[in-house]
C-alpha cells in the first residue's frame, strides 16, 4: 500500500522547532493528548501539535511490517490491519479516540497480550525523529530484512518526547488468529497465581489473563483444535464473544469498575511468582501475575 497525503510536512514541524531554539522557548510535544495524565506535568512555553503529521507511508502486509507518520489516529491504523487479517502485538490502551501512533510509542504503554506477544518496544523496526537542534534522524529500518545498526530507535518507547519529535514510527504487525475464547472460573487470588504460574510452564496458547473480584478470566486463541484442547485443560465457562471483546477492551482501557473512583491507582511490575499476601488490597492481576493493580 502506497502514500497517503500528508496535511502538515515535516517541513513545517521543523521549522516550528528551530524557531523555538532560536527564541530559547520550550515546547510540549503532543498529538492526540489522550495520555496528557501519564508522566509528570509539563511545563512549557509553547505546544507542538503533531497530529495533523499523519498519513501511511508504506504498507505491505506480506512483510508484517507498516509505517506511519506519528500524528496518525492509532484507531485508523488498527482498522487498516484489521482489513488485512492482522494487528499489533502489544494491544496498545487509546485512552481516547483521538490517540495517535506517536502518544503509542511515545508512552510506551501495552496491552492484555503484552506477556505473551511483544511490548511495544519489542515491535519497533525504526523511526524517524527530529532532535532539540532541529535534525532530523533515522534509527532501525521499515521491515525486519533491514533493521541494522545500534538499535536506538526503540530508546524512543517510552520516553514520553523527552529525547525529541517523533516523525515517523515502523512496527511489526501479526497475523490474527483464526479463533479465540475467553474462559472464566471463581478463583481466590491465591489460587489464580497458582494457576497462571502452572500454565506458563505448558505450551497453552494464552494471550491474556486477568482477575478480579474472585474471578480468574483467560484468553486463549488459535485454530478450532487447539482451542478446544486448551478449554480441556483450562476448565472454566466461555464468556460470549461479545462480552469476551468488551471486557478486555475495558482491560486494556482501565475502565473495569475496580479501577475507577478518585483515589490515586499503582500499576505494579513484580515477579509472576510474587505470592498474593506481599501485595495486600489488590483490584486487578493481570499479565500471568506480572501486573498488578492496586
Amino acid at each position: 500500500m502506497g502514500e497517503q497525503s500528508n496535511p502538515m510536512t515535516e517541513q513545517a514541524i521543523v521549522e516550528q522547532v528551530d524557531d523555538a531554539r532560536v527564541a530559547g522557548r520550550s515546547l510540549a510535544i503532543h498529538g492526540g493528548k489522550t495520555k496528557a495524565f501519564y508522566g509528570n506535568p509539563v511545563q512549557a512555553d509553547a505546544q507542538l501539535d503533531c497530529s495533523p503529521h499523519r498519513g501511511v507511508i508504506a504498507y505491505e502486509p506480506t512483510e508484517l511490517a507498516i509505517t506511519v507518520r506519528a500524528g496518525t489516529p492509532l484507531a485508523e491504523v488498527e482498522a487498516l490491519l484489521v482489513e488485512q487479517g492482522q494487528a499489533f502485538p502489544f494491544e496498545p490502551p487509546h485512552f481516547g479516540a483521538r490517540a495517535t501512533i506517536g502518544g503509542m510509542v511515545a508512552a510506551g504503554l501495552s496491552g492484555p497480550r503484552r506477556p505473551y506477544a511483544a511490548s511495544v518496544r519489542d515491535a519497533v523496526l525504526g523511526v524517524r525523529m527530529l532532535n532539540g537542534k532541529g535534525e532530523v534522524l533515522a534509527f532501525g529500518g521499515r521491515v525486519m530484512k533491514n533493521v541494522a545498526g545500534y538499535d536506538l530507535s526503540r530508546l524512543m518507547v517510552g520516553s514520553l518526547g523527552v529525547l525529541g519529535v517523533l516523525l515517523e514510527v515502523s512496527i511489526k504487525v501479526m497475523p490474527e488468529p483464526p479463533g479465540r475464547i475467553t474462559l472464566v472460573q471463581e478463583q481466590a487470588q491465591a489460587g489464580a497465581l497458582a494457576l497462571m504460574q502452572r500454565w506458563a510452564g505448558q505450551a497453552l496458547p494464552i494471550t491474556a489473563t486477568a482477575w478480579l473480584d474472585g474471578r480468574l478470566h483467560v484468553r486463549a486463541a488459535g485454530s478450532e483444535e487447539a482451542l478446544s484442547e486448551t478449554r480441556r485443560i483450562l476448565g472454566g465457562t466461555a464468556m460470549p464473544p461479545g462480552e469476551a471483546d468488551a471486557f478486555w477492551s475495558a482491560v486494556r482501557e482501565q475502565q473495569l469498575d475496580g479501577l475507577a473512583g478518585e483515589e490515586p491507582l499503582w500499576r505494579i511490575s513484580v515477579p509472576p511468582a510474587t505470592a498474593a499476601e506481599a501485595i495486600p488490597g489488590v483490584a486487578l492481576i493481570e499479565w500471568g501475575g506480572a501486573l498488578r493493580w492496586l
